[in-house]
This record gives structure tokens, sequence and C-alpha cells, in this order.
């Protein structure tokens, strides 16, 4: 059995499957904030779709981290750092890409396992 959140037209913003929930890529919503402030709002917006799945941020198995402009590398870590539980990090690749909305520095896309 298949469940969406949010699902819409186009996308749904997350996927639930076999024990796995998928999450689309969270972003930001503060246009043009600095790069902690949107990474700590994507992080946010994780959290939320997470726990309407049951599931939370250590139960993570991968993240795919997608940055504007990698100058913006060591400001993300700081906010992951903070927000990561310690021995629960999930394994990670961060990419520069160009992404939908000029305004954004960060979107985040994880999958994780929903909590029993």
């Amino acid at each position: 059995m298949i469940k969406r959140i949010d699902a819409g037209a186009r996308m749904s913003e997350a996927v639930i499957h076999d024990g796995r929930i998928y999450l689309a890529g969270q972003v930001p919503e503060t246009d043009g904030a600095d790069i902690q402030t949107q990474t700590r709002e994507a992080l946010a917006a994780i959290d939320e779709l997470l726990a309407q799945a049951g599931s939370d941020k250590t139960h993570i198995l991968q993240a795919q981290i997608f940055l504007a402009d990698m100058a913006d590398f060591a400001g993300m870590n700081e906010a992951w750092d903070a927000w990561v539980v310690a021995g629960k990090a999930p394994a990670r690749a961060t990419l520069q890409a160009a992404l939908a909305r000029p305004e954004w520095k960060v979107e985040i896309l994880v999958t994780a396992v929903v909590a029993s």
C-alpha cells in the first residue's frame, strides 16, 4: 500500500511505502534569508513531515543536500550539525545545483524508515 502526504496534482510532499518515507525536496520559507536560516527552515519542514508519518530524524537513512552555491557549505553544516542527533547521522551527499527559485540557497531531500 502507498500513502501520500500533501498530495497535489504535480507532486506529493512525502510518500510512504514498505516501511519507508520518501520526502520531496524541502525548501526554506524565507526567500533570500542567510544559509543558516534557510537550512533550519528546510530541516523544520523535514521534522514536520516525518512526524506526520510517525517517524523522526533519528530514522533518516539518507539525505541529499542541494546548495545553490558551495560557498554556503560551512554555514549549512553549522545548521545541520546543530540539528542532527549525535550518533544518528544519515548517509549524506551535498551537491551544488541550480534550484527552482533563485531566492533559495538550499533544498534537502531525505528518505527515512517509518518508526515502529
